[in-house]
């Protein structure tokens, strides 16, 4: 097993209510006034109350291409995955030398060198530290990223791993463009980044470190749904695929796919004591708490992320698994019990991972 010992997530710098960012998108994404009751009426389906940004609303319109836009992916996300670092590894009770490997995920932006190639001077992260940038996938990268380094750590018993999640979606909200997908990620999707510090068990053994221990993973991936979520990459940046129907994917799927995992060892969804999910959007998540028969409030620290902060893409879940830890609108997990950490991205793909407090 290795242990999260340490998590943390932080927020674009500038926070509206929805209503304000729905006027300010809708000139955005409808200039000529066209559609403007259709964006009020998808914002807020939405369930998104609160939302933080990279830049002040009065300034997206003004963003005139691509490469503007990844400049300031490039200077506000240094910022926030630097202070998710420092966070994560405070709450660790470790310092960034003590940092052997770094994992960078994003799918809202690029650089080269890549931003935790950036960060290592900016954070005093070693030298020698090992890096690896992962690009491509989405919502689903907080729980792969867990999975991935609870992978490499099984097998470097001893070292410290941070694994980073940088998403600054409203970056990518397409002008002059009035698809329903872009309406609606215009309306989900925030901005902020999220840090996870994890051990190996002969580390925490070591240092006494106490943590949710990961136990196991299990990644799935659905045929013939390459179009389901994505992007289209060209001259005018990340334009946005999303296909409606992903409810229906998870209503098919997720439910089947969590109980064979558990199977293998030995428990059931009603052994799971607490979830922690990824916000997709309201149907989404509807979608996943009808497939796992999940009931009494289950999911709703879930609920409560996407209504005060929306849809952070990959940063997401690793919120909900700060808030959880920190009861925050909840009561913290009981030692000892298990626990599934969940998120599905492009590809259309799954990631499970089962986690004992």
């Amino acid at each position: 097993m290795s242990v999260i010992a340490g998590v943390d997530g932080v927020l674009g710098p500038f926070g509206y209510p929805q209503h304000e960012v729905t006027d300010a998108f809708a000139a955005v994404v409808a200039p000529d006034g066209g559609s403007r009751e259709v964006i009020k009426r998808i914002h807020a389906a939405t369930g998104v109350e609160h939302r933080y940004l990279a830049l002040p609303l009065d300034e997206y319109d003004q963003v005139t291409g691509f490469g503007e836009a990844n400049d300031a992916f490039i200077r506000v996300g240094l910022d926030l995955v630097e202070a998710a670092a420092a966070g994560a590894l405070e709450a660790a009770g470790l310092v960034a030398s003590d940092v052997d490997m770094v994992m960078m995920t994003t799918v809202t932006g690029i650089a080269v060198p890549s931003v935790e190639a950036r960060l290592v001077p900016r954070l005093g992260l070693r030298p020698d530290v090992k890096r690896l940038p992962v690009f491509g996938l989405g919502c689903v990268a907080g729980a792969a990223g867990v999975a991935r380094v609870h992978d490499y750590l099984v097998g470097h018993p001893a070292d410290v791993v941070l694994l980073l999640c940088l998403e600054l979606c409203s970056l990518t909200v397409q002008k002059n463009d009035t698809s329903m997908a872009n309406i609606v990620a215009s309306g989900l999707f925030g901005d902020g980044a999220a840090a996870v510090v994890m051990v190996g068990e002969d580390r925490a053994r070591q240092l006494g470190i106490r943590g949710p221990e990961v136990l196991a993973s299990r990644s799935r991936m659905y045929p013939d749904t390459e179009r389901t979520m994505g992007w289209d990459i060209g001259g005018s940046g990340f334009r946005i695929v999303l296909s409606p129907g992903v409810p229906d994917l998870i209503m098919d799927n997720l439910g089947g796919d969590v109980a064979a995992f558990l199977d293998d060892h030995a428990l059931t969804t009603s052994d799971i004591a607490t979830w922690v999910s990824h916000p997709g959007g309201p149907k989404v998540l509807q979608a996943m708490e009808s497939s796992l028969d999940l009931h009494d409030g289950q999911l709703d620290v879930t609920w409560r992320s996407l209504a005060a902060i929306g849809n952070l893409s990959s940063a997401s879940v690793l919120h909900v698994l700060g808030d959880t830890l920190a009861g925050r609108g909840v009561e913290p997990p009981v030692a000892g019990t298990p626990g599934m950490l969940m998120a599905m991205g492009p590809g259309f793909c799954a990631e499970l991972v089962l986690l004992r407090w």
